[in-house]
Parts: structure tokens; sequence; C-alpha cells
């Protein structure tokens, strides 16, 4: 039986986008629940940080190989790719958000959505 069976469509996205950024070593990675926040734009945000260019590049690239693999989906929008400050890829329901640490600081989503329900991972290496 499938482990996942119970989980809903923008469930199991956030998800496989949380084992994208995992499978390149992203720090600080924090899901937020915004289903039971008013007028918000996507059933969940998933936030990491990334150190340097190249692992914000290989971040991204695992999120979409990740996601397109287990799901067949492709992002619907993309930004920051060529910045590398913050990366954004909107699978419409689920939105992940690739920092540099300075950005993430600065834009502070945590406490700017602070009535979301936030479960943080811990980093396993």
């Amino acid at each position: 039986m499938d482990v996942n069976s119970d989980l809903s469509p923008s469930e199991k996205l956030s998800q496989a986008v949380v084992r994208g950024m995992q499978e390149k070593k992203a720090s600080d990675i924090v899901l937020m629940d915004l289903r039971s926040v008013k007028n918000t734009v996507a059933d969940f945000f998933v936030l990491c940080t990334g150190s340097s260019d190249t692992q914000i590049d290989a971040i991204a690239e695992s999120i979409d190989e990740e996601v397109n693999k287990e799901l067949g989906e492709n992002p619907w929008h993309q930004e920051g790719k060529d910045n590398k400050e913050w990366m954004l890829m909107d699978y419409v329901n689920v939105v992940a958000h690739i920092f540099r640490k300075e950005k993430r600081e600065f834009y502070a989503l945590e406490k700017l959505w602070g009535d979301a329900l936030i479960h943080s991972y811990q980093e396993t290496y």
C-alpha cells in the first residue's frame, strides 16, 4: 500500500518538492501549509536556502526532476533563474522558494505568513 495514497495532490506535490531540495542538500527547508490562511495564493510554500549559484541551480533542477518523475508536472512559472538570489518555481498550488541566506532573511516569508502551519525539516547530512 502506498503511504502517500491519503495525501491530497498539493500535499504530494509539496513532498516531492521537499525531496528535490533534500537531494541537493538545501539547508533550512521549511514547509508552510497555507490552506487555513485567508487570501493565500497557494496551498503550500516550500522554502530552502542554497549557499552558492551552483547549488541554487542544482536545487531547482532537482525539484524539477523530482516533481516531473513522481507526478508528471512542470512548473507553471519560474522566476529568478538569472540572479540566483531568490528563485521561485510556481506549481500553482505549491510554490518552491530557493533563497540565498541574505535574501531569505530580508523577505522573511515565515514571518509574513505567520498564520501558516510550519514544518521544518532536519538536515540529514
